[in-house]
């Protein structure tokens, strides 16, 4: 049975930074490619950032761009973010995903049940 496990999220102030962490297990995912979305309260789900299954390509919604760092260990199934210089608009549950695309969270494979991310402003 495939998971997807996040943590790292919390309680932070603008300006603070938090590392998401999200582990896969069930299956190796060293040849799909992997990321997060986010959802804040009342909005859809939106893309946040993707890497490519060797980690040589990255994506990132242009809200997070300069600010947020993707990785992954290939071998330890886990998949990371970076989050630095946070605002409250980056208030949200982010979810670790399959096949992530900044089109939209329709092509998904694989969710996590997420975490949460508060920004107090």
């Amino acid at each position: 049975q495939v998971q997807l496990v996040e943590s790292g999220g919390g309680l932070v102030q603008a300006g603070d930074s938090l590392r998401l962490s999200c582990a896969a297990s069930g299956r190796t995912f060293s040849t799909h490619t992997m990321g997060w979305f986010r959802q804040a309260p009342g909005k859809e789900r939106e893309f946040v950032a993707a890497i490519s299954w060797g980690g040589g390509n990255t994506d990132y919604a242009d809200s997070v761009k300069g600010r947020f760092t993707i990785s992954r260990d290939v071998a330890k199934n886990m998949v990371y973010l970076q989050m630095n210089s946070l605002k409250p608009e980056d208030t949200a549950v982010y979810y670790c995903a399959v096949n992530p695309s900044r089109r939209g969270p329709d092509g998904v494979d694989y969710w996590g049940k997420g975490t949460l991310v508060t920004v107090s402003s």
